[in-house]
């Protein structure tokens, strides 16, 4: 990524506009627009930290940036190469952290608040960069399922292909990560060849901002794959189209304002979102005090309730527990919070409990917390209060301008309350309510009306097999929590990247993470018809009944004598045949011990309905299939490392023959290293020419 204008100072040192960066250049508004810019503050101390302005800003030419400058570059790279520059980006902001982390601190967040967001985001990007180069071809298209005869002569066939969308993602993020939830999404977008528009929150954009100011720097990224907008974009969507995307996280009422814009609606912009979510953790009725579960769910419960002071989309608000247990769970946590929660500015030492983000943020918690307790919550912990916190330079007292609450634990004496199920104080809150057996606590989590994840905690397995079938399909995730693995989980609120983030109903109903399926989520799954010579050419994977190029007949050379820079897409060799003896099979039966009665007993064979009589173990076979394939002496073929898809079709018997034929297939360099990955289409025939066995064989060549 290049710069074509000089990067101001950074807008947190000057209180001056935080700056967009788009079509290759970093922009702010003339002064005039800049002298109504929102304001940011520091959330622990109100200090003017910068302003936010879009005005004058040509969104249009934004996007078409995108669609032309950044899609253009990135068709230029494939999987592979993409999936390195993300691992080579990770590495790079992983040396600069401690800026971030400064950045970070003037938001409210704690040291560890910080590595949560800053470190979880760089661990995205190394987690795509390593499952983009495992599990994806090094190409551009991406095969999905196999080929489905079309004709009796196998000359139409059909399959179905992933590209990439044509346009741009555009990425609206929450206040409360703005650095992982900004790289959680650039990721995905990014392997698949996808440019990103960033649109960061307004309260903590400047720490978004920061980190595409370092990725500017390092020139690692792509002219044009990634733009940021720091401000409001109200007229985003009108420039969009089908071609576009949009993922989205922040409330309910902001994603139903967006999903209802014309473009969504009839336009077919692609859109995701995820919002509100009344996360439940569950305790088990074995879990009681005295137990590692118990004592694992009140500390799981403490951390949602403080970490990020709250402010995740994540956070436990129902913790649904035995009625009998209500008491314990409520005094169990407020002694953990006393003992554990330190409540101040995160620059401080021994502070674990920062602000809020903002004092609107901060407005809108107490207000939730105070309709809770019209609505019949009573206060087990914690107070609406101004509360006594510590500064940056240790005093210790009530802050003017400081976004701080204290943690809140709210007992409800009737568990149907309706605003125990569908408010969500978007802070360090949360409600502990009883249930009177399983079934009960399953229709309590579900009330949540669609959830992000739960916490199912119990060292039972008929209880977690009962919770977890009953709240699956209200949850986009559920965490099973009990002694075995209470030290080793990431915990109820953290997403990881190999697994999907996102819920139904109220939630959002949208999917990001996941793995390679949310490099899916940004391409295009179209069916393709052709001739076998046709789908080859489109994939780059050989398809049965494509032509064939028998070497060792026109060129005089085996196939595994070629190098990956000559060797092509079906390139095959053709052995002879081979005689099966029962000689052989008896042999093979007592050097292996496999003597089951197939093999050696010709009475119960011939009873069963799949054999004529004794016939050969599939795995001599294969053997002797290398035996026929092979080319022995060094090089370029440097290990077989397995075998995938293999199904054995027709039983051999004595007397009869095999042969092999085996086929490049596909071809996958690897870019870091001097050899590539070959997958042969193997099939075994017999003396009539029917399939005895079908397989892939896996070898590393050298380039």
């Amino acid at each position: 990524m290049t710069t074509t204008a000089t990067a101001p100072a950074s807008a947190v040192d000057t209180a001056e506009i935080v700056p967009s960066f788009v079509r290759g250049s970093w922009w702010t508004p003339d002064a005039a627009a800049a002298a109504s810019a929102s304001p940011v503050l520091d959330a622990s101390t109100g200090e003017l930290l910068a302003r936010v302005s879009t005005e004058g800003l040509d969104l249009a030419a934004v996007v078409d940036y995108g669609r032309t400058t950044g899609q253009e570059a990135l068709g230029q790279l494939t999987f592979h190469q993409r999936a390195l520059k993300l691992k080579e980006l990770a590495q790079y902001l992983n040396g600069r952290r401690d800026e971030f982390y400064a950045l970070s601190a003037q938001t409210g967040a704690t040291k560890v608040d910080s590595m949560i967001d800053i470190d979880g985001g760089i661990g995205v990007l190394f987690t795509f960069g390593s499952k983009g180069r495992r599990e994806l071809p090094n190409s551009q298209v991406v095969v999905d399922g196999p080929m489905e005869i079309l004709s009796r002569d196998g000359s139409f066939a059909g399959e179905h292909i992933y590209t990439r969308i044509p346009g741009v993602a555009v990425q609206i993020n929450a206040f409360n990560f703005p650095v992982w939830g900004m790289l959680e999404k650039l990721a995905p977008a990014f392997i698949a060849g996808v440019p990103t528009i960033v649109k960061p929150a307004t309260p903590t954009g400047y720490v978004a901002a920061a980190v595409v100011k370092a990725i500017d720097e390092s020139g690692i990224l792509p002219e044009g794959s990634l733009q940021l907008v720091s401000g409001s974009v109200r007229t985003l969507l009108d420039h969009l189209d089908y071609r576009d995307l949009v993922a989205f996280t922040g409330s309910a009422s902001t994603a139903n304002t967006l999903k209802s814009h014309p473009n969504v609606v009839k336009g077919g912009v692609r859109f995701t979102s995820e919002t509100d979510s009344l996360n439940a953790a569950i305790l088990g009725p074995d879990a009681v005090k005295g137990t590692p579960e118990f004592d694992a769910f009140v500390k799981s419960l403490v951390t949602e309730m403080t970490a990020k002071a709250g402010q995740k989309c994540t956070s436990i608000r129902r913790a649904i527990v035995p009625q009998e247990l209500v008491a314990d769970v409520a005094a169990a946590v407020g002694e953990r919070i006393t003992e554990r929660v330190v409540l101040g500015d995160p620059r401080a030492e021994g502070v674990t409990m920062g602000a809020l983000a903002s004092l609107e943020q901060l407005a809108d918690v107490r207000a939730a917390v105070q309709s809770m307790l019209d609505a019949g919550g009573e206060l087990a912990y914690g107070s609406l209060d101004a509360p006594k916190v510590t500064s940056a330079d240790g005093s210790v007292g009530v802050v003017d301008g400081g976004a701080f609450m204290s943690p809140v634990l709210l007992r409800w004496a009737d568990p149907e309350a309706e605003e125990i199920h569908s408010l969500e104080a978007f802070g360090p809150v949360s409600s502990v309510i009883g249930y009177s057996d399983i079934a009960d606590a399953v229709r309590l989590a579900a009330r949540g009306g669609g959830s992000l994840v739960a916490s199912v905690c119990t060292n039972d397995p008929d209880v977690a097999r009962e919770l977890v079938t009953g709240i699956a399909a209200h949850h986009g995730r559920v965490l099973m929590l009990n002694r075995e693995d209470a030290r080793s989980s990431t915990g109820h609120g953290s997403p990881v990247p190999h697994l999907v983030h996102g819920g139904p109903g109220r939630a959002g109903g949208g999917e990001e993470l996941g793995g390679i399926r949310s490099v899916m989520h940004h391409m295009q799954r179209t069916a393709i018809q052709g001739s076998p010579n046709m789908l080859t050419a489109v994939t780059g994977v050989w398809h049965t009944g494509a032509d064939r190029n028998f070497t060792v007949e026109t060129e005089g050379l085996h196939p595994f004598r070629k190098p990956l820079a000559t060797l092509r897409i079906g390139d095959a060799v053709r052995s002879g045949l081979r005689e099966v003896t029962l000689e052989d099979i008896t042999a093979f039966a007592n050097s292996t011990g496999d003597t089951f009665y197939a093999h050696t007993n010709q009475e119960a064979a011939e009873a069963n309905p799949f054999f004529p009589g004794i016939v050969a173990h599939g795995y001599l076979l294969l053997s002797w299939g290398a035996g026929l394939f092979v080319e022995p002496a060094p090089g370029p073929v440097l290990a077989n490392y397995g075998l995938e898809n293999l199904r054995f079709i027709t039983p051999v018997a004595a007397g009869d023959s095999i042969r092999v034929t085996l086929t490049a297939k596909k071809i996958t360099p690897r870019e870091t290293d001097e050899y590539g990955e070959v997958a042969w289409d193997a099939v075994l025939t017999n003396q009539n020419d029917e399939i005895v066995a079908t397989y892939d064989v896996l070898t590393l060549v050298e380039k």
